[in-house]
Order: C-alpha cells, then structure tokens, then sequence
C-alpha cells in the first residue's frame, strides 16, 4: 500500500508540474549553489527547472519590471532588502508564507512576500599581499593611499553597490554625499556587479572591494590561507539579507510554492556557506572556514522610508559620483 501511494505521489506530482518552474536569479547563484541545489529538487519533484541569470540582483529585477505585463518568471531570487521593497512597490512579486517556515533561525527576516535564505554583513575586502596599512574606517577610505586601489559595485546595478551606499547613509545620514564627493577619486572602478569586482580583485588589477565578511572563509577555504581579508569598518556593520520571492501571475504557482518551502530543507541551506559564502538562515552546522569571518560588534540600521526613496537616491548618487 505504501508504495502505491508513493506511485501515486511521483505520478502526480509529474503531471501538475510537467509545465516546469522558471527561475530569475543572479550570475552567481547559476555557477554557484545552483548547480548544487536546483538538480536536487528536480528529482525531489519530478520536473525541470529553468534557472535564468541576468547579472547581478538589480539587473534581474530590471528584467522583472520589463516582463510586468506578461512575466514569465515564476520566481525571483537575489532580492535583498532594498530591491525587496522595490518589487513590491511595482506589484512584481505575491505574498506567500512557505508551511515550513517555524524553521526560520531567525523571525526578525520575516516577510509576508518573501522567504530569507541567507544573510551576511557588507564589508570592505583587501588584499593583504598588497595593502600593508588597511582602512579602518571610513574616513580612512578617504586617504590619498587608497587612490586608484577600490572596487566598488554599481548601487543601479548591484544588490551589493546598493547594500554599499545604504552603508554609508547609515553611517553619514543625510551628509552621505558629502562622503561619496570625496570617496570618489580613490575609486579604480565601478562594476556592474559582485563577479566583476571579485575579478579584479582576483587578478590583482585592484587591492580593496566592496563585498562581504564572510570573504575570509572563502580565502581560507580556497587558499588555505586568508588572503583576502575583510573589515567591517569600526562605524559598524550593514547586514544584507537575502530573499526569493513568487512572482505575481506565476503560470506554475503551485511548483514555485514547493520551491520556496524547498529554500528553507537542509538540502538547501546546508549548501549555503561554501557556495554563497553567505551565512544560512537555519540552524545547520557551519564549515570550519566561518571561523574566519569577523565578529559584529555593532549593528547600523536605516529609516524603512529610505527604501521608499530609493530612485530619488540613485539619481543624487548619479550625480555627484557618474557625473549624470
């Protein structure tokens, strides 16, 4: 009998998600845990996924906002807080609350429209073979030591630029400008996303990025050493958090909705550490690499109507550091 039932189930399941689930996310997300995770919850369910990436976070909501009227996405992953804010503004994105969510570490990511996967702090990240004297804070980032040596992401293009320039507001408030005006003769260059930075860093073209704390479990775990050292600068520290969401007239909402259970099983958060480099959201056992990852002394936050004036910000921002 319990075979027939479990036949029955595989059959089933076959036939509501023959139709497939598509999947928007990130360039890193594809090479990365995606390669992990997505082959185990096609067996899990009998189906195929289409995992699609289109840069960095804030290029795939773009693509989203394009496909408004008729998406074909049945899911967004890589909405941190701020673009979070953004596709629900633009009624992207449908509330779902996964039936496995008590497994949540942590209640305070909670969303009515989204499910948190993995969340770590916004750090500046240095080549040790390179830079001697590391800015400590941020009007060491200022020092004409540092000209021509930083990396930092695109805040129109990038969930990391943009978790960058909250930093900052958090630290500077409405003098956040002030900083940028100054800052920006250090900077080498302003990539689209993460990938792009982490490649000049890499190669040596440039000694100081934006990126995460969680980059020294990386570098010990890739080097064996922590080549790459993260700070998290002495004003303290911006957590991003991040999130996948059901996109609204999902044509597969049943399939997406499994998924999104899926995102908080062991099979998906135990993968988080050594892929995302993130830290996971459940209370799965960390790699001996997390020990490397600097501790948080001090948590900024921002004012929630910051995220409601996003466009006005980018566009100041644009300004003083483009030029346009």
């Amino acid at each position: 009998m319990r075979k027939m039932i479990i036949l029955v189930f595989v059959i089933f399941s076959l036939v509501l998600f023959s139709n497939g689930l598509t999947i928007y996310t990130y360039d890193s997300f594809v090479s990365g845990i995606g390669q992990k995770v997505i082959p185990v919850f096609e067996k899990m369910y009998g189906c195929k996924v289409n995992l699609l990436s289109f840069g960095d976070a804030g290029a795939v909501l773009s693509r989203l906002i394009f496909e408004k009227q008729n998406p074909r996405a049945d899911i967004i992953i890589g909405l941190d807080q701020a673009l979070l804010k953004k596709a629900v503004d633009n009624g992207l994105i449908e509330k779902y609350t996964p039936i496995n969510i008590n497994l949540l570490k942590y209640p305070e990511f909670l969303n009515e429209f989204a499910v948190p996967y993995d969340f770590g702090s916004i750090a500046l990240v240095y080549n040790k073979e390179k830079v001697k004297n590391p800015p400590k804070s941020f009007q060491d980032l200022l020092k004409s030591e540092y000209k021509g040596k930083i990396v930092v992401e695109d805040p129109r293009t990038s969930s990391t630029g943009l978790s960058f320039l909250l930093w900052t507001i958090a630290v500077y408030k409405d003098k956040y400008l002030d900083f940028w005006n100054n800052f920006k003769k250090n900077i080498l260059s302003i990539t689209p996303g993460w990938d792009e930075a982490f490649e000049m860093l890499e190669s040596g073209e440039a000694d100081i990025m934006v990126s995460y704390a969680t980059d020294g479990a990386y570098s010990y775990y890739y080097y064996n050493s922590v080549k790459f050292v993260p700070i998290i600068l002495s004003e303290g520290a911006f957590v991003q958090v991040e999130y996948a969401s059901l996109v609204k007239n999902s044509k597969n909402k049943e399939l997406a909705k499994r998924f999104l259970e899926f995102i908080l099983m062991e099979e998906f958060q135990k993968e988080i550490p050594l892929n995302q480099w993130m830290f996971p959201v459940t209370d799965v056992k960390l790699p001996e690499a997390f020990q490397y990852v600097p501790k948080i002394d001090k948590i900024l936050e921002i004012d929630n109507s910051i995220y409601g004036k996003l466009e006005e910000i980018l566009k100041e921002w644009s300004k003083v550091v483009i030029g346009g």
